[in-house]
């Protein structure tokens, strides 16, 4: 559109598809402890210059990430004073028409950087922040070290560093600039280097409860569904997982998977087709990822049934008890299906290096499952 730059109309690397911007959502359900646990050490005066937000990813870290930048640069710091030191505070909100909560929206905050996965000279999204999205902060510092204020950088995910740029940040987490405080967002904290995750204090966020998960589909502006169960078994306490099963159709996708493991041993074939060419269509890459998923979550549900000898609860689709409960009876049954999901894991990878195509793929894996139930 006019008046919009490339990256305005692009997708954002830090933004689930359907969901508003972390910056953009108004309240964090579900997360309190990891609320509390910032504000006693600011409270406390032992403010770390860098933290670690973990978790499943669709949690809340980048909200609460947002909340907490927007607080500390509303915040500024101050002296004890004639009158002692202020009272402890209670919570990181700040009024939606303070300055600086104007300013963080419109993307206008100078005491505020914000670190994502960037675009190439071609307009292509990168598959990893690299060294000079990292040192960019440099001037970053420099521009923003003359009002005196704080700053803050947010990261994410941290996860997605390229060698180089963790290398970049881990010197700023060694020497920290003055009144810097550095925020990194990681799903997978085993795949940061140890030495940025040793100079880091963490705050481990947890899935959301059901009620939770629902209170924040309301805020996003989603639809729920009529059975609300399915989706908190298929989202494990995840609002981004959520909002992607419901943008794609995952509910309904489950289900068919669900109908095609019930019909097994004999299998019905013009369903298994009809999934495998929906998941072969133009434009259809990320109903075939899903797709992807949804086996893995089947295959690891068809394994915990067998191993605690009844299925998960809820459901996550009509009529699943009744088919894992007969797929999977034994624990022997249960190291049979987990030893499927790590071939499957291998063969997917692999059939994605090639370029073999989706349904292929996809027919492949479902016959693997019958093979399986077979046994």
């Amino acid at each position: 559109m006019k008046g919009k730059t490339v990256d305005e109309d692009l997708p954002r690397a830090d933004q689930a598809p359907g969901a508003p911007h972390p910056r953009e959502t108004e309240q964090l359900f579900g997360q309190e402890d990891a609320e509390t646990a910032f504000l006693t050490a600011f409270n406390s005066d032992r403010l770390h210059h860098g933290w670690l937000l973990t978790g499943p990813q669709g949690i809340g870290k980048a909200t609460l990430a947002w909340r907490i930048a927007q607080f500390l640069l509303a915040t500024p710091p101050t002296d004890d004073g004639l009158f002692g030191a202020p009272p402890p505070v209670e919570t990181l909100d700040i009024p939606p028409d303070h300055p600086v909560a104007h300013r963080i929206q419109a993307l206008a905050e100078p005491g505020l950087a914000a670190i994502s996965r960037s675009y190439n000279d071609k307009a292509k999204l990168r598959s990893q922040i690299v060294v000079d999205d990292i040192r960019a902060l440099n001037r970053f510092f420099g521009l923003s070290a003359t009002d005196g204020g704080r700053r803050v950088v947010i990261v994410d995910a941290a996860d997605d560093m390229n060698t180089s740029a963790a290398n970049a940040l881990l010197k700023m987490l060694e020497e920290p600039p003055a009144r810097t405080t550095l925020l990194l967002i990681s799903h997978q904290p085993s795949r940061l280097l140890p030495t940025i995750r040793s100079r880091c204090r963490t705050l481990r966020l947890s899935p959301l409860t059901p009620d939770d998960m629902q209170s924040a589909l309301i805020q996003s502006g989603a639809e729920l569904p009529n059975n609300p169960d399915h989706l908190a078994a298929l989202a494990a306490g995840s609002v981004g997982a959520a909002l992607r099963l419901l943008n794609l159709g995952g509910l309904q996708i489950y289900a068919e998977l669900v109908q095609i493991l019930a019909s097994m041993p004999r299998l019905d074939r013009p369903r298994a087709m009809a999934l495998a060419e929906a998941a072969a269509q133009r434009g259809a890459s990320d109903k075939f990822e899903l797709l992807l998923t949804l086996i893995d979550v089947a295959l690891a549900r068809l394994a915990r049934t067998g191993a605690i000898g009844t299925p998960p609860a809820p459901e996550a689709a009509s009529d699943e008890a009744d088919m894992l409960n007969r797929l999977s009876p034994t624990p022997q049954a249960a190291r049979v299906w987990a030893d499927l999901a790590a071939e499957v894991t291998a063969r997917v990878r692999h059939g994605q290096a090639v370029n073999l195509d989706p349904a292929a793929l996809v027919l492949d894996t479902v016959f693997k499952m019958q093979t399986t139930a077979s046994r």
